[in-house]
């Protein structure tokens, strides 16, 4: 009797479109151009380049220029087909290279920030310096909300500092503290009035500024450090991308939960065994103290053996199994382990990305020079 063959399930994953390769040192960010073939890109060896797609189906320069210093950041609008790029030199308005630089056409202003930690706004017209704030520490996410004229600064320190512009003046708001590691990546969703941080300790934090009740939902699917997040409004899933060639995705429109804060003890809150710093109980009990571990769940100060089994949790923010304690890993349902995230593999070490909604196309940049241009509509969608 013949066996039947199963078929395998159909993996949805994101296919590769093509490769744009040619720079000869890293490229710092690129952008694909709406309603065209084609990609702008600038690079650590001071080039900008316009590839567009040939006959042949492969890109090449179509424009290639030469800036005076190494190109760290740019951006671009396509409504005016207006291209700000920032240089390592720091031109035009840094002392040091420049890290990120913002174009806002609705008012005209040009914002940057450098590893001089200075954030500074131009009028893009007449290119006057309109003002300027000293960041904490060298920051490397920006992003601006039009509407309330707030600007999202997140940097080296871990912190996310939010400022109100003025014409020429700005207000310190608020700090956003939440990150163990430097800040990677920022991302806005002005419509549901989210804020997204990507950071080297390999987590992404979403903050609910517009649910005005201080939320912050941790989001821990990676292994190295996430390095660029890129927001798919119409479907609500994030994009983040990191320094291991991961690329995970997503979904934003389930109810999410807090992590919990870790609680302070000196002995097991499961079981009272103490810790080992805790010399009195040791003595009065005449037991060994035992080394002190936190449940992802509750919350709850446990000792090792009361906190043996590892699950993930996904409704708050661990795709990946954690430590939990025996009583929560109970109280844990299949449903609840179920993935809200999917995990792809772009094979090069990403250090930036760009998506186009309208395409479903997704542009990643790695340290090994070459552009990938990716279809995420299986995913996202």
């Amino acid at each position: 009797m013949a066996a039947e063959i199963q078929p395998k399930p159909l993996t949805r994953k994101p296919i590769l479109l093509q490769r744009v390769e040619g720079s000869q040192e890293v490229v710092n960010m690129a952008v694909i151009v709406p309603k065209e073939e084609g990609v702008i890109s600038v690079s650590e060896d001071r080039t900008v380049r316009v590839w567009l797609k040939r006959d042949s189906g492969q890109y090449w320069p179509s424009i290639y220029h030469v800036m005076p210093s190494p190109c760290s950041c740019m951006s671009f609008n396509p409504e005016t087909r207006r291209l700000s790029i920032g240089l390592d030199n720091g031109t035009i308005s840094h002392q040091s290279r420049v890290t990120m630089i913002l174009f806002v056409l609705e008012l005209e202003w040009v914002l940057s920030t450098g590893q001089d930690k200075q954030f500074a706004w131009h009028c893009s017209e007449s290119g006057q310096r309109l003002g300027g704030y000293r960041t904490s520490a060298v920051a490397s996410g920006l992003q601006f909300d039009v509407e309330t004229r707030h600007v999202f600064i997140g940097d080296h320190s871990g912190q996310v500092t939010i400022l109100k512009l003025e014409q020429e003046n700005c207000t310190l708001v608020t700090t956003f503290r939440g990150h163990t590691g430097g800040v990677t990546a920022l991302c806005w969703d002005p419509v549901q009035r989210v804020l997204f941080s990507g950071s080297s300790d390999h987590s992404v934090i979403m903050w609910d500024i517009g649910g005005r009740k201080g939320t912050a939902i941790e989001l821990q699917g990676h292994n190295d450090k996430v390095q660029a997040l890129s927001y798919a409004q119409h479907t609500r899933q994030l994009i983040s991308c990191g320094g291991d060639g991961g690329i995970v995705v997503w979904n934003m429109d389930v109810e999410r939960q807090e992590t919990p804060e870790w609680l302070d003890s000196d002995s097991c809150q499961k079981c009272d065994q103490p810790f080992f710093w805790n010399f009195k109980q040791m003595w009065d009990s005449k037991k060994i103290g035992l080394r002190q571990h936190h449940c992802r769940k509750c919350g709850k100060a446990v000792c090792g053996k009361c906190s043996s089994k590892r699950s993930s949790i996904p409704l708050m923010g661990f795709e990946f199994e954690v430590r939990v304690c025996d009583s929560c890993h109970e109280s844990i349902t299949d449903e609840e382990r179920a993935p809200t995230a999917t995990f792809h593999d772009s094979k090069h070490n990403i250090v930036h990305v760009h998506f186009d909604a309208t395409r479903g196309w997704l542009l990643t940049s790695g340290t090994d020079k070459v552009i990938k241009l990716w279809d995420m509509t299986p995913v996202v969608s």
